[in-house]
Parts: C-alpha cells; structure tokens; sequence
C-alpha cells in the first residue's frame, strides 16, 4: 500500500465525519455508526487482497477503530491518519463542541487514545531495520504534532469537567461505563504527556515556553492539576493510583527538584557562588584565548617562515621530524595530525544521555512548584502507600516500580531542598523502602548482565533505582542535622541498620566493577560516584560517634561430603609382589575350600556396593573386585567368597564374577586370578585430603553451598581497601575526564576518593598511570585551571609522589602504561619478588622426561579399558613424586592426549526427575524417621532410588515436609556432667544418655562452637563449679526481675494451645515482644537457655528475628510447660515462709539435701532402665514386678507432680510434708522442659 496516498475507504470514513466551517464543526448524521456489517469481515475473507478491493464504505468512529485494530507491522493506517490531520481537524472539534453526545464523546475518547499512544508501544522497540525505522520516526512525528495541537485550554477543559462529573458520582451510582471513560481520560492525558519533545524543531532557550510547558499550562488552567491530586489524595480512587502517578512522573520530566524548590525566593548565595565560579573559568579561557592570538604571527609569509629539525623526535624513517611551521605551533604538534580518525563501531560507542533537564518559563515553575507542595502535604505519603501495595501485591504492570523509585527521588529533594519536614515523606523514609530499592536495583544489575539485548533498558532502571537509593541517603543524612532529637534519633536507627546488613555496603562495589560505558550513560556513573561519597562520609562519621561498630558477615561456606572409604582401603592394604601372593595362596585356598564345601553362606547381610556413592550401582564393578582383593590379603577368606557371590547376583551380565552355575573349583581359581590381578586403586586418605585442596571446582563430590553468617567489628580502612581496585580507579578516572562539565560537587568526589586511595592507604601507586598524568597534564595547562584549585593541587601531590619513586626505581616509568593492583605496588614500592617468598614451596613439581613418557604409555594402556577411571589407573600406578588428580589431568591436556579437563569428569548420578511412587516414599520414610536424630541419614540407608543428599533434601523441601534446612542437621546429645550421677551409677550412664533433652537443630558452625565451650566447662566442672540446671533457672529469673517477662511468656503459650485447639492445625508462632522489657529478657542468655529447655526454637540465622514456638508441640505439651512455669511462682511465695537457718545447723542439712536429690536422681534412672528393657523384652515378669515396683512405688509421685495440676501439686506438697514435720523442708525442683513418653513412642 502506497502510504504517500490516502485509501480511499480511509478517506471515505475520514469524510463521513463531518467538517469544520469557521470555529463550528458539523457533523454527519452518520458520524457514529452502529451496523455490525463491518468492511473487515470481508478482509478476513479474502486476506490476499488489497482493502480498497473487498471494502463497502460504512462511515463511523468505530469504523476507524477496526482499521487501526487490523493495521500491518509498519502501522500504515496510523501513519495515513497522521498525514491526514484527523485529530487536529476532526476529532478535537468534536471533542470539543459535541460532548453532549454520550456515546460518540465515548467512542471519540477511545479513537484518540488508540492514535496517540507511544511509538515505542506500537512497534515493540526502536527498530534496528532503517525501513522500519523511518516508519517509527514518522509515526514520532505525527504524535508530536498530535502533543501540539492539545496545548489547549479547551480540549483539556473538556476533560477536566467531565472527569470531574465522573469523579462527583459515588461508588454506588458509578457505572462500569463510568470507569472505563475515567481510565480512557487518564490513559489520553498520559498519552499526550508522554510524547517526546524535538528539540531541533523547537529550538527552545532556557526560560522560554516549549510546546510540553504550554501543555502544562493548559492542565493548569483546565483545573485538571486539582482532580490528579483528589485522586492522589482519596481513599476511595486508591484504583488510579498508578496513573495518577504515572501522569505525575511525565508532568516533571524535564525539571531539576532543587531548581523548583528555589523558585521565586531569589538566588541563593550557593548559586551566585557557582555562576560566579563559572563564569570566571570561562573568563580566564576567553583571556588566554587572546593572548595567544597575539603572539602568533600573521598568516601573509607562512610559507616563507622556515623548516625545522625537532631532534629527538624520529619520523616515519631513522632521520629527525621535519616541522614546516612556525614555531608557535609546535606545541600542538601530534603524529596524529593529518590521519583519518579511527571508527568505533557501534557496539561499543558510550551510551547516550536520553534525560534532558531544562528550565522552563517562570510561570510554568510557579505552577509546578505549588503543585509540588500541596502533593507533599496532602497526597504523597497515601499515595506512595497505595502504590507501594500494588506493586507487592502484583496488582500493577510490568515495571511500574519505576514510576515510584522516580516520584520517591523527586518529591524527596523537592522536601530537602524547600523546606525539609520529614513527616511529609514518612511513607518512604524507613528500612523497608532501603531494602525494597536494593532489592530493585540487584535485580537490574543482573538483568542487565544477563539480557545483553536489552542491557540498555535495563540500565536505565538500574539509574532510577539508584537516584532513589542516592535520595534516601540524602534524607538520612540530613535528618542528622535536625535540631529535633526525635529526628536524630530516627536517622540514627536507620543509619544503624543499614551500615549493619553486608548487602548495602557490597552494592556499590559491585555497581563499580560491573561499569559498563557502553550500556550505563555518563550521568549514572556521576551519581554512582556522588551516592559512593555519601556512603562513605556518612558511614566514616558513623564510626567515629560509635567507637566500634559490629556489623554483619557473611560468606559462603563449602561443604564436602567425604566418600565412604572402603575398611581394607582405610587400614593401608597394598598388594604385594606376585611371589609373595604365590606363597600365601596355598594356605587361603584350603580356606576356601573349606567355606565353598561347608553349609551355603549368608548374602543378607553383605553388599558388594555402597548406595550412597554419587557413582551409579552399574559403575562399582571395579570397587567391588577391589574389595574381594582386600578381603584376600587380608586373610578374611569367607568374606571374599560373599563377596564373590554377592557381587555375582547384583552383576550377572558379562560373567564378571563369574557364571550362575559355576562349580566350587572355578570360584576359587577365579580368586586366585582376583588376588594375583593388578587392580587399579583409589588414593589413601592422605593423597585424597591434599587433593581436595586443590581440587575445589572438580565435580567429584557433592558441594553445597552455605552462606555463613557471622558478626565482626567493622573497621573502616579495612573496607576503604575493597575500593582499592583498578576497575574502581578507571570508573573514576573517566569520569573526571570531562572535570570542565562536572560540577563543582562532582569533580570533589571524585577527588576525594582517589585522596582516599592515595593518602588514607597509602597506595600513591594505584593512580601511577599514563592516562591520568595526560589527563594531569591537560589539567595544569588549562588557562583556567584555577578554578579548580583542588584537582591541580591533587595533581601535584601525585606527581611528586610519582617522581619521588622513580629516583628509587627505574621501572616507574614502564609501569605506568598498566593499571595495577595492590600487589603490584607493593612490589614497586618495598622491592620486585617481595611477594614470592613463600610461593616456591606451593609450586608443583616440574615434569622430567621420563615422567611423561610413563604418563602417555599409562595413558594409552589404560584409556580404552570399560569400567574404570583412566586417571585413578594411572595414579595406581605411577611411579614418580607423588601427583595429585589435577595435575595429571592437566599435563594430559597440556601434552595433548585430551582435548579439555571436561573429559575426566566422573559421572555422577543421573537420576533426575522424581515419579509419584517414589515421592509417596519419601514421605512415608520422612514420616516415619521424623522424630530420629539423624532424619536424612535414615532416609538415605532406607530409600529404593538411591540419590545424592542435595536432591534429598530440595524434594522434602518442595513438598513442604520441612521448612528450612537446617531441620534436616543431625543433632546432637547434650553429654551428662560427671557429677550429676552418684558413685556406682556408670552403668547407666551410658544407657540413659539419650534420653537427656536435646538442644536446638543449629547450623554445624553454632555447634562447633559449642563443642568448644562443653570441652572448656568440663574443666570448671571437674572443679566443683555447677551451672545452672533446668530446674532452678525458672527461680532465678524471678529472682533476677523477670517475673513480668516469664508471665508474658506463659500467657503466650496458653495462647497458642487455645488456637491450635480451635483451629485444628499448627504452625510455627512467632515471640515478638512488644515492650522493652520482653525485648531485654529475650536477649538475656539464662532465659535463652529456659526458652531452650521449654522447646521453643531461636531464630534461624539470617532469616528470622523472634524466636518461634515449633509446630510440634501439641497443645497439652504447651499447657504443662506454662503449667510448670506458674510452680516457681507458687514456690517463691512459700520461700518466705520457711523459719531461716543458722549458718551453722545449715551446713549438714544442706549435705543431707544434696544426697537426698542424687538419690532421687539415681532411682529415676533406674526406672527409665527397667521401662526401656521391658520394652526390649530383656526383663521377665516377675523381675518386672520385683525391681519395678519399689522404684515406681518411689518414682511415680515425682512424674505425677511434674504433670499434674498446680492445686494437686499444692496437695501433694502438703501431704509430703506431713509426715516430716520434724526433718528439715527440702526445696523441690522444677522442670521446664516436659517430655512425652508417648509421643517418642
């Protein structure tokens, strides 16, 4: 279709609209048209043929509609209502004049909304093809004449009243109509809005109204800036928030929030001292511009004015430089005079800067500058509330979050820059507005790594992320200025948070070494570097108001899953020489002779694999001749034969080990040929362990990667040091090249890192490079360099520094040509091979020739071989210094017998996916191992389809059986002090440790941790000093004040049976404290270890806060354990009443109440001994009745009052103490921590 001449169907329908005669538009009786007989039935007909062939003119608004519904990829129907004015000439009028007419006003809104949508929604991107693309430039244009012609008052009066009709209805009356029209009038505003300025066209000055400015205007004439901030501002529009905003975002693109705040009160002095800074830099230029016009002479004899030799500079041959100009010009002589500049393709050329800001005209400032008021104080906290949701809650399109990153930037420097009053942007400023802007701009960053097509897009995200992130620190940093102390206090917690997290403070160095010019614009790296020097200013004043600041660590830890080495292995077997074996195998034939002629033997208990090896059971043919092997020499000729014949049945195909019907004789000359066989071996535990060392990206064991988090005192030089990095430097470096566009902020933040590096470090040779001496050079040469008085005295302290050094060395000049590390000055400063001290000892062995004549002939030998591992063969029989795995494997492919290390990988498993029957498995062995000590270990031994422990543990976290990882860690039994039981009590010592209460699943570094502390207290008990036991703890906490926080815990605990009583189910509850005082007792370690004893689980590291109540604890449990916590109470309150002691008479009472407690202590565990046996079924009946019934006789009462009730327990209490009126009142003790034999039944 010829897009130069209009279709005529388009004309046609175009036509039909109406026509305008003079200001009055008439239109057409059949201007909105209602047949359903549309032309477009007959395009999907006849797909094949031009529209002007199978249409039937049908005049309608709609009509225009389908056409634009059904247009080709290059949008040649929009392209002809462009070119044809429709909407200047037709629709505006009709808009404007006919609004009466309901639904052609609707259908009106619709058409406009479609037509004046953005180019780059149309075509998907800017188009790489230069057809398409001047399609997209056209279509451009025919929307920023569309922008032009709506800088009316009247068009946008028409849509301020009848929004304001619509917004006049209540929720009630508002029809479905009604809210598609509000969103089409929002949509059309947002449109026209969005439409980019051409700045040729224009060609606007500062101060002067361009065509976005006039719309503006008109908005604010129209009265539809009044509406946008109802909406903004009500509760019940919480739907448009999103467009509101949206709409907010395009009215101030062009404007700078500090130039806005500042309107109307008069040039500040900092801005007077700028202008005057500037202008006085372009004086000086202007003056040595002069100058050297003046001394240069005049153009008449330029020929006649001489040649000259510049010695000491060669030309293209071996002769000096001949220079044919005068001698003025010589200083501005280059080699590179005369050349063709060399053409940087366009992939990597720098990337463009697409955010212009401009000075409107004063008007339009004042305007904006009100607005910007009255949506702080009435709208923006609300609003962004409302946004914020949406965005949570995945209510709103993709990346809409930038619009609030952009409204949090801007509205939060219009506040701090006009007057800052924080409670106006309250909304944005907390932790959680930290965390959700970092969480964005991680995101960007790795998109931006990992889309490479759309790195562009993704980087310009990444810069609003930051500008918002950059405003925040901004915010908190003024805040600590703030006269008031709520205020102060308030920066000061945040403050304390984020400089605590790791993540906050990694960011900038990632966002730094990831730099990329060609994606990221010159102004994200000017922010990148303003918001760095924030940081660094705010973090260094931190520290030092602190003294010392802990702060959180994290770094990731590999764990290894050590292989299962065979025992013979393990014991240092090694075959012996051939006459050796022919000695002992006399003596071990008539041993197999014996067990092949004797009754069959057992093959239940023997498995000639192992199946929890990574190694699938059809590859451990090997190992398992290997084992038989070890069986032999080490004289355990039964078991070779086992062996034999269990690796028989689990291998029948190829007769390996032999045939299913061979006789006794052949089984035994298959052993002997076993014995005498070479077989390759694996490593000893020494050679394995080395090996592992330097084996850390070898996939042969399991790796799983765990983040350890720990706490560390922060010290800022040691953090200054990450920066410390030549990727850090050239970002710097950059960016002070264009120091005569910086500002004067900038080009400080630039200077005072780098004096951070230079000085603070003392790393002077981290900016010893040719690219910042030139850019040095051209800096002290600057006529006007005096106004930038900072760099050049920087300048000079490095240079100094520099030539300082090369008096010392000589290769200073040669290392300037390269970018350095802090090794590198470290050698250039203290001395060359400084840092190869201790290297030496770590450097492999140097390969001789005869070694690598070995190494190929094992190579060839062994390569072809089925069934075993070439570089374990060749280890097994290499007869050299001892090689590791790694370095066999890479002198093979240095010597080229392998193509790539990859060819040696050992396979792993390769069962992947889960069907349903095994899934059911799972859980049943899930199910039934849940209450084990080692819940994985079991399931590993016990599971049909045998898998590696990752893929065991990511299924049981998929299915929901367990929640975090570390429910899976083996745990560990608290070990019994030695004084707890009395003399004579060993034997049960041993037999009742598990029964001890265990502790908390923590991570395997918490109990390393502490192992450490149980080895150093079995010192201070060996001494006679005690710890406080599960049943005083409770008692000493009241006595320590907490009885407020013990109540607060009981309660919490009755709370959560009644609600897993009412709800059926159980789930983890959370302990959040919500006074101080509950705060302070949870961070005391006494009632850490009672939460201990009680079942409730700490925080996870790194993932929870409060400590949770497990969902394991069934409702009766929580009632007794808040049960048992109301007895020290009761308890405290009999104390008073019992007669106090002489210090005398106390000593022998104390002694006779200490052996009283071992004695109960002893007949409990007696009585645990006898229910466990009777369980076994190693106690008879009537042992049962003879041992068991005194101890129960002594027993039962203690466990029923641990169980019963507190009014029981006070009856019991009483009639224990009748009967002892005269003996001395024992003090009884409490637990806290209440088992349910059952339970663990």
């Amino acid at each position: 279709m010829n897009l130069y001449m209009m279709n005529c169907e388009l004309l046609a329908t175009c036509s039909a609209l109406g026509y305008l005669e003079g200001d009055t538009y008439h239109k057409e009786p059949d201007c909105l048209a209602t047949g359903v007989k549309s032309t477009w039935a007959w395009v999907e007909l006849l797909p094949g043929l031009p529209v002007s062939v199978c249409s039937v003119p049908e005049e309608s608004v709609k009509d225009l509609i389908r056409y634009l519904r059904h247009e080709d990829e290059m949008r040649d129907v929009r392209q002809q209502l462009g070119a044809a004015q429709i909407l200047q000439s037709d629709l505006l009028p009709i808009l404007i004049q006919h609004r009466q007419d309901k639904p052609l006003f609707d259908a009106v809104i619709r058409l406009m909304v479609n037509l004046t949508q953005p180019a780059l929604l149309c075509f998907g991107s800017v188009p790489k093809e230069p057809s398409f693309r001047h399609h997209f430039l056209q279509v451009l244009a025919y929307l920023q004449a569309y922008k032009e012609a709506f800088a009316s008052e009247k068009a946008f009066g028409v849509l301020s009243e009848t929004l304001y009709k619509l917004l006049q209805l209540g929720w009630e009356e508002r029809q479905e109509e009604d809210n598609l029209l509000i969103e089409r009038i929002l949509l059309l505003v947002r449109n026209i809005l969005h439409v980019p300025a051409d700045l040729d066209q224009e060609k606007r000055i500062d101060d002067d109204a361009s065509v976005h400015d006039q719309l503006l205007w008109a908005i604010h004439l129209s009265g539809l800036d009044d509406l946008l901030l109802f909406l903004a501002s009500s509760p019940a529009e919480q739907q448009w928030s999103l467009h509101v905003l949206e709409i907010v975002s395009l009215m101030f693109r062009d404007q700078n929030p500090e130039q806005l705040a500042g309107v109307g009160q008069g040039h500040l002095a900092q801005e007077r001292n700028t202008d005057m800074v500037e202008l006085e830099a372009l004086r000086q230029r202007e003056m040595a511009e002069k100058k050297t016009r003046a001394l240069q002479r005049g153009n008449r004899h330029s020929r006649f004015g001489g040649s000259y030799v510049v010695q000491g500079l060669k030309s293209i041959g071996e002769r000096d430089l001949i220079f044919h100009k005068g001698l003025h010009n010589l200083q501005n002589y280059s080699s590179d005079l005369g050349k063709q500049p060399r053409r940087v393709p366009k992939r990597r050329q720098a990337a463009q800067e697409l955010t212009i800001q401009r000075r409107s005209a004063l008007n339009v400032r004042l305007f904006l500058r009100d607005f910007c008021s009255e949506f702080l104080e009435n709208c923006y906290n609300r609003l962004m509330g409302s946004v914020k949701d949406h965005l949570l809650r995945e209510k709103a399109q993709q990346h809409d979050e930038t619009y609030y990153m952009w409204a949090l930037a801007f509205f939060m420097a219009f506040n701090r820059a006009a007057s800052f009053r924080p409670g106006l942007v309250s909304e944005t400023l907390s932790v959680r507005t930290f965390h959700f802007i970092e969480q964005n701009l991680t995101n960007y960053y790795e998109m931006m790594l990992t889309d490479r097509k759309e790195a562009t897009s993704w980087a310009r995200r990444m810069h609003l992320a930051l500008k918002a992130y950059q405003e925040l620190l901004a915010t908190v940093n003024e805040m600590d200025m703030s006269p008031e102390e709520a205020v102060r206090e308030s920066s000061r917690i945040i403050k304390n948070n984020i400089f605590y997290v790791m993540e906050y403070r990694e960011l900038f160095l990632a966002l730094f070494r990831k730099f990329d010019e060609r994606c990221q614009p010159r102004s994200f790296l000017r922010d990148l570097v303003e918001t760095t020097h924030l940081f660094l200013k705010m973090l260094e004043r931190f520290c030092r108001s602190r003294g010392n600041l802990v702060v959180q660590n994290k770094r990731k830890k590999r764990k290894k899953k050590k292989k299962v080495l065979d025992q013979p292995v393990a014991s240092g077997i090694v075959p012996s020489s051939p006459e050796e074996l022919e000695a002992v195998w006399p003596s071990m034939a008539e041993q197999l002779q014996c067990c092949a002629q004797g009754p069959e033997l057992s093959l239940d208990s023997t498995v000639p694999f192992d199946a929890a090896s990574e190694v699938p059971v059809e590859e451990q043919r090997a190992e398992a001749m290997v084992r038989i092997q070890d069986c032999l020499l080490a004289g355990q000729a039964p078991q070779a034969l086992t062996l034999l014949r269990s690796a028989r049945e689990v291998w029948p195909e190829g007769d390996a080990f032999g045939s299913q019907d061979i006789s006794p004789e052949e089984e035994i000359q298959l052993l002997k040929q076993i014995l005498c066989a070479p077989l390759p071996r694996q490593q000893g535990p020494e050679e394995r362990g080395a090996e592992e060392e330097e084996e850390e990206e070898e996939e042969e064991e399991e790796e799983l990667q765990v983040v350890q988090v720990s706490e560390k005192e922060f010290n800022f030089l040691d953090y200054l040091k990450r920066f410390a990095s030549s990727t850090v430097i050239r970002a710097y470096v950059l960016l002070l090249r264009s120091y005569r566009q910086n500002s004067a902020h900038t080009n400080h933040c630039v200077v005072k890192m780098l004096h951070r590096l230079a000085h603070d470090l003392k790393m002077e040779a981290l900016l010893f490079q040719l690219s910042l001496f030139c850019l040095f050079n051209r800096l002290l040469s600057d006529p006007a360099a005096g106004a930038y008085k900072e760099l050049v005295t920087f300048a000079k302290y490095i240079l100094g520094k520099f030539f300082a050094l090369a008096a010392v060395n000589q290769k200073a000049f040669m290392e300037l040509l390269f970018w350095k590390n802090t090794a590198v000055v470290r050698e250039m400063t203290e001395g060359y091979g400084s840092l190869d001290g201790g290297s030496a000892s770590r450097r492999p062995p140097v390969w001789s020739p005869e070694e690598e004549a070995q190494l190929q002939e094992l190579y060839h030998s062994h390569k072809d071989v089925e069934g075993q591992d070439v570089v374990d063969a060749i280890l097994a029989n290499l007869n050299t210094v001892p090689r590791t795995r790694k370095q066999i494997i890479h002198h093979l492919v240095r010597l080229g017998l392998a193509d790539s290390v990859k060819d040696f990988q050992r396979k792993g498993t390769r069962i992947v996916l889960w069907t349903e029957d095994q899934e059911m498995e799972l859980q049943r062995l899930f199910e039934e191992f849940q209450d084990s000590d080692d819940v994985l270990g079991h399931i590993m031994k016990n599971i049909t389809a045998k898998r590696s422990r990752a893929r065991i543990v990511d299924k049981l976290l998929a299915l929901g059986l367990v929640a975090e990882r570390w429910e899976l860690y083996k745990k560990r039994r608290k070990k019994l002090a030695p004084s707890s039981l009395p003399d004579g009590e060993e034997s049960l010592k041993d037999f009742c440790q598990e029964d001890l209460e265990e502790e908390e699943n923590l991570p395997e570094e918490e109990s390393e941790e502490d192992e450490e502390k149980d080895e150093g207290s079995e010192t201070e008990q060996a001494q006679g000093s005690t710890v406080l036991s599960t049943e005083n703890l409770g008692q000493s906490l009241h006595q320590e004040g907490f009885s407020a926080p013990l109540l607060w815990l009981q309660n919490c605990l009755i709370r959560v049976a009644d609600d897993r009583e009412a709800d059926g189910c159980s789930q983890a509850v959370p302990l959040v404290p919500l006074t101080e005082e509950n705060e302070e007792a949870l961070e005391n370690e006494q009632f850490q270890q009672l939460l201990r004893k009680l079942g409730v689980r700490p925080p996870a590291s790194g993932q929870e806060t409060f400590w949770r109540i497990p969902a394991k604890l069934s409702p009766t449990q929580l009632r007794r354990v808040a049960a048992s916590l109301s007895q020290s109470e009761e308890e405290e309150k009999l104390q008073p009443g019992l007669e106090p002691k002489v210090p005398a008479e106390q000593g022998p009472e104390k002694e006779h109440q200490e052996d009283h407690q071992k004695e109960h202590r002893a007949q409990a565990l007696r009585a645990l001994l006898l229910a466990r046996k009777k369980k076994a079924g190693l106690v008879s009946p009537g042992e049962e009745v003879t041992a068991g019934e005194k101890e129960q006789l002594k027993v039962a009462p203690k466990k029923r009052q641990l169980l019963d009730s507190d009014e029981e327990q006070e009856e019991d209490e009483g009639s224990s103490k009748a009967p002892e009126s005269g003996a001395p009142g024992i003090q009884k003790k409490k637990r806290f921590h209440i088992e349910d034999e059952d339970e663990n039944d």
